[in-house]
This record gives C-alpha cells, structure tokens and sequence, in this order.
C-alpha cells in the first residue's frame, strides 16, 4: 500500500502562536493491473469469482457484500464503486456468464458449416450447460430478482436463444431441416434444453442422456437422426 511521507504543516493556533504538526495523507488503494481500465475489469472479475463460490457453498441469500469483497481481496468500498447493492451484483455477475457462454457457443458452432452438425453442437453445450441459476443451495436465483432485474436477464438469455434462430434459419435454407415456424420452434426447443438435467459425472449415464437429447431435439426439427439405442 503506498503511502506519502508525513510532513510538517505550520498551524496557527487561538493565541496567534504558530506551532507545527504533522499531517499524513490517507492511504491510497493499491491498484491492480498496469492501468484503471484494467484495474476496475480486474475487481469485478474477483468480485464475480467470489460471489460464484460462496453461493456455490452457502446460497445467495446467506452470503453479504462484505463476505463478497473479503473473499475477492478488496474493500468492501471498492465493491460499491462497481455495485451499489446485492442484487446489482449478482446481475452482473449472471450477465457476464451469459456472456462469456454465448461467446464460447459462437464459436463452437462456427467450426463447422454443416447445420445439423451445428445444431448437435448446441444441443450438446445447452444440454450439459451448469446453469448460473442453479449453482447455488436455496431458491432458484430468479426468485431473488426483481422484476426489472428479470427482465434483464432475459435480454441475455435472448443472445443464446438467437444463435439457435440462426441455426435453424441456415438449416432451413439450405433445406438441412423442412419449413417451420420458428417463433414456436426456438422456445420449445430452448425450454427442453435447458429444462432436462443431464448428469454432471462423465460416464455411460451422461452419454446416453446426452445422446437421447441430442435425437429428440434434431427429430423436433425434422432433421435426419441416427443414435445408439
């Protein structure tokens, strides 16, 4: 932590006598990373990390801001130059997840140009998907949401919901999948996917579950299937 040397200052007290004390300036925070930018994008990184862990151990509604900022390493001050409360925080923490998965699903499905093998690969990532919602003990994270907080979130989960539109667009195009309504389609689809519970173990129980998900969805659509009993 720096801290500037103490130095004189000449006060003239009541009598008209001058005297001298000693002033020392207040500490300032240690910055992380070589610039502001990069310090601000570094606090709230841990302070997303920290929260993702102690509700994975405890549950949101256990857990306080001050819990947050000591496990992330910073003063519990510095969260509220990022965060004015709870809730703003868990917002964007699921924010940035949503975002950091959407990014990564982009790319994956980018890797082929195949549509039905682009739609597997959405399936497959949706399907075994470890959902922010989910990740801790005690209700379901939405119920701890305002609304407008909820809307929100939706507004992410709609980022996902229309690389799945995109897909199907392709498929249809290039006639991979029939004619179909995609306004009834994308969230039906979207509503088996994220609705099943897939086991988390690797083994044969995860595959098969894996792989019946995988044919029901791409039978939904009228895509071709062909899967191991």
């Amino acid at each position: 932590m720096l801290r500037h040397p103490a130095r004189p200052w000449s006060v003239r007290g009541t009598g008209g006598m001058v005297s001298d004390a000693v002033c020392e300036d207040v500490s300032m925070p240690k910055i992380i990373g070589g610039s502001l930018h990069e310090h601000r994008e570094q606090t709230r990184l841990r302070l997303f990390g920290a929260l993702g862990t102690l509700m994975a151990e405890r549950g949101f509604d256990a857990i306080t801001l001050a819990d947050i900022a000591s496990a992330a390493g910073v003063g519990r001050t510095a969260v509220y130059n990022h965060f004015p409360d709870k809730e703003a925080l868990l917002l964007g923490f699921i924010t940035h997840e949503t975002e950091q998965y959407a990014a990564g699903l982009q790319a994956s499905i980018e890797g082929t140009d195949d549509p039905v093998e682009q739609l597997r690969t959405y399936v497959r990532q949706q399907a075994s998907l470890r959902r922010v919602y989910h990740v801790a003990p005690g209700p379901d994270l939405r119920a701890v949401l305002s609304r407008g907080a909820q809307q929100r979130v939706r507004e992410h989960v709609l980022v996902v919901e229309r690389i799945l539109r995109d897909v199907l667009a392709a498929g249809i195009a290039s006639g991979a999948f029939p004619e179909q309504d995609l306004e009834t389609t994308v969230p039906l689809v979207h509503a088996c996917l994220t609705g099943r519970g897939i086991p988390e173990e690797d083994g044969p129980e995860r595959d098969h579950a894996l792989a019946q998900t995988e044919a029901f969805v791409l039978r939904a659509v009228g895509a071709p299937v062909t899967v191991a009993a």
